[in-house]
């Protein structure tokens, strides 16, 4: 759970200001400033990592002129196939995430992932495999702060963001059966806008981030993805140390988050394709240690609702893990 310094300082300053007898008075009921300065130099620091959200980016925050490097591994697994061919697709990621904070409010990000994915698909009684690989789509957004209450121990903050995926993996790849399907390429050779809003709400044990988003998928080589809206939330709740106390080396998290995702249907030229697009909630439980500059992450997605339309492939799980470093 990340900690507003400039808060908790805040109140260390005021209580160094009173005298003695008043400090003793003052300080009964609250945490000692000695415990306060260890958090907020663990967590909340200037060059500090915080807790965070592990299966969305959005709403990560960082201070003015800090950076940020999120590298993740993700396996995504879907083999549950009603529609008789035996599909069983497998999609490895090393999700690589750079952003940094040009004030305290306006940040910007870049999201580039390395991409191997791999079909496996049965077609006239021939079990057949379709794979590829290499550099994926960038993501680049921006997010402003436009609502900021902090208080000690606490945070609030609203930031609306809005980005562009750009067509910058290979979307044409072949294999000896020909051009090989969009969702084994590893590009979608679109320009795709989308934007959302994100929201923190931070406590001295635990931490809310939810994050609301639209990204339209436009059309290339005469394909064209359904468009996807989400609706993302995490809570991070402090599981060690439970008491404060004054040498911490690092934070244990508990994570809890929901994701629930729609998809569109895809079109081939102007014809919408029953068998894709839907709606799908995943739960994901996770952990994260949090040290002054380091995160260690991992979070299982498991979806427990998948209302997909016609014959499109369910999901079977996604596994998620790795780390961020603030500088």
């Amino acid at each position: 759970m990340r900690v507003s310094a400039c808060a908790l300082l805040h109140e260390i300053k005021r209580l160094n200001e009173m005298s003695v007898s008043g400090w003793r008075t003052r300080i009964t009921g609250l945490i000692p400033a000695s415990i306060m300065l260890t958090i907020a130099g663990v967590i909340g620091g200037s060059t500090g990592a915080w807790a965070g959200p592990i299966t969305f980016n959005t709403a990560i925050v960082l201070a003015k002129d800090e950076f940020v490097v999120r590298e993740q591994y993700v396996l995504n697994r879907s083999g549950d196939d009603p529609s008789g061919t035996d599909r069983d697709r497998t999609s490895q990621q090393l999700i690589s995430v750079l952003g940094y904070a040009f004030t305290s409010d306006f940040m910007l990000f870049g999201v580039l992932p390395y991409i191997d994915n791999d079909l496996d698909i049965t077609v006239l009684g021939t079990r057949q495999n379709r794979s590829t690989n290499g550099i994926g789509d960038l993501r680049l957004f921006g997010r402003y702060t436009v609502f900021r209450r902090n208080w000690p121990g606490g945070t609030l903050r609203i930031a609306p963001f809005a980005g562009v995926e750009m067509p910058t993996g290979k979307d044409d790849e072949q294999d000896s059966l020909g051009r090989l399907p969009p969702n084994v390429q590893v590009g979608s050779g679109s320009w795709d806008p989308f934007g959302g809003i994100a929201l923190t709400y931070q406590l001295l044990d635990f931490e809310v981030d939810a994050a609301l988003s639209y990204r339209e998928n436009t059309e290339a080589n005469d394909f064209e993805f359904g468009d996807v809206t989400r609706l993302d939330a995490s809570l991070q709740y402090r599981l060690w140390p439970r008491e404060l106390k004054g040498g911490v080396p690092g934070f244990l998290y508990g994570v809890i988050e929901t994701n629930l995702i729609f998809r569109g249907k895809n079109r081939v030229g102007s014809i919408k394709n029953p068998n894709s697009g839907g709606t799908t909630l995943f739960l994901a439980p996770g952990l994260q240690y949090v040290t002054r500059r380091w995160v260690f992450e991992t979070a299982v997605q498991l979806p427990v609702v998948q209302d997909l339309n016609g014959t499109a492939l369910e999901n079977d799980y996604i596994v998620r893990g790795g780390f961020r470093f603030n500088f």
